[in-house]
């Protein structure tokens, strides 16, 4: 049967679009392995990333607000599983492979540092003489290499297909570096349908929840967000619907509105994108110039808007800001005593940075890149007393 007539079967027994990708297509593994039992090669994939030290790791992570500001914020793992959602649920409606998704959504963020967007900036800025340090690279080193559980292999060996969504961006440098699952970034083109798809829904999930954490934190107020019409909208069908309804849940229905009103906005034109473009194939998803899963221009204009206002009113907030400096303080005072005395770290850490600096030109910078990119929160603020605080002696 000719591999073309095959595929198209395939994705009709599995109940796929043409265009979806299929764990039985898929380009493989760094190392080979048997097939699994019972699941799909991107089942395999999903749940070796449960069960990762990264993942659990991702419960004491800052999503905007750091972990001890209050239990009821959302951190990088419950980030992680609204984006799940979303993308899954999207997925569905679209014919796309659901498996695929979920692995990419729950493993896009493992390579965050601890303090999130500021901790990252603080380690990149550590390291702009020494490779520079990128929070997606991290996530598909952490998955290469840097989780090591198994006995034939360093790292998950997930599927190429999963490793591609997990890399979002990438220099062409890196991307030389890299290989085959970055060409993309060298010769053009896109990833899977699937990795487009969690892209967006990564995005949805955060702006809308960090709404919900900045009115919840009173960093903001309703009247505020009102600025934003895809905020505004939603609002005033609430309060027109269920008059005198409590803050709290005004909040929620609010909100959710604004998802559903992405999420449906997102299918919709994607599938009309994929429909004008006579996409048939994973082939060619892969050879069009442009993304395939995006708004319509409107909404797209809206959810532009409320980037813009988050940004200015949010993440600059001076609440927030304060948190920031402290962050990239202790991230910078780390990284410079552990460059001054490998020493400092501990013993798997040291040895972990003498094999990359046997290796690599900056291979102790990376080595301590990868120990501080790998702490929750709690513990590099903990880190950093034991070293810097002289009333610490153990």
């Amino acid at each position: 049967m000719p591999t073309e007539i095959k595929a198209e079967s395939d994705h009709r027994a599995l109940g796929l679009a043409p265009y979806a990708a299929v764990a039985d297509h898929s380009r493989g593994r760094r190392h080979p392995e048997p097939p699994p039992n019972h699941r799909s090669e991107f089942q395999r994939d999903r749940d070796r990333i449960v069960h990762s030290t990264a993942f659990r790791r991702l419960k004491y992570k800052t999503q905007v607000f750091v972990s001890h500001e209050g239990d009821l914020f959302r951190n990088r793992l419950t980030h992680s599983l609204e984006v799940a959602q979303i993308a899954r649920s999207s997925a569905r409606a679209l014919g796309l492979n659901e498996d695929l998704t979920e692995a990419i959504a729950l493993s896009h963020d493992l390579g965050h540092t601890p303090f999130g967007h500021a901790g990252q900036r603080a380690l990149n800025n550590c390291m702009r003489d020494h490779g520079g340090f990128e929070h997606n690279l991290q996530s598909l080193r952490i998955v290469d290499l840097l989780e090591q559980h198994y006995a034939e292999f360093d790292g998950l060996n997930l599927t190429f297909e999963t490793r591609e969504g997990i890399l979002k961006h990438c220099s062409q440098e890196n991307a030389r570096r890299l290989g085959p699952v970055a060409e993309r970034f060298l010769v053009g083109g896109q990833p899977s349908l699937e990795a487009q798809l969690t892209n967006v829904a990564d995005e949805i999930a955060y702006n809308n929840h960090d709404i919900d954490d900045g009115l919840r934190a009173g960093l903001l107020t309703m009247e505020q967000f009102c600025e934003v019409e895809l905020f505004r909208v939603r609002y005033d069908q609430v309060r027109a619907r269920y008059p005198g309804l409590e803050p709290r849940r005004v909040r929620h229905e609010t909100v959710r509105r604004m998802i559903d009103t992405l999420v449906s906005d997102l299918i919709t034109a994607s599938r009309d994108a994929l429909r004008a473009e006579g996409i048939d194939s994973p082939d060619a998803v892969r050879h069009s110039p442009e993304p395939l899963i995006r708004f319509s221009p409107e909404i797209a204009r809206q959810n532009r808007e409320l980037k813009r206002f988050l940004r200015q009113n949010l993440y600059h907030h001076h609440r927030v800001y304060r948190m920031t400096v402290k962050a990239q303080r202790i991230v910078n005072d780390l990284f410079q005593a552990f460059m001054e005395d490998a020493k400092l770290l501990p013993e798997n850490f040291q040895a972990h940075a003498r094999r990359l600096a046997e290796t690599e030109e900056h291979g102790l910078a990376r080595g301590i890149a990868d120990y501080i990119a790998g702490m929750t929160d709690r513990y590099a603020i903990h880190q950093h007393q034991r070293v810097f605080d002289l009333r610490t002696l153990i």
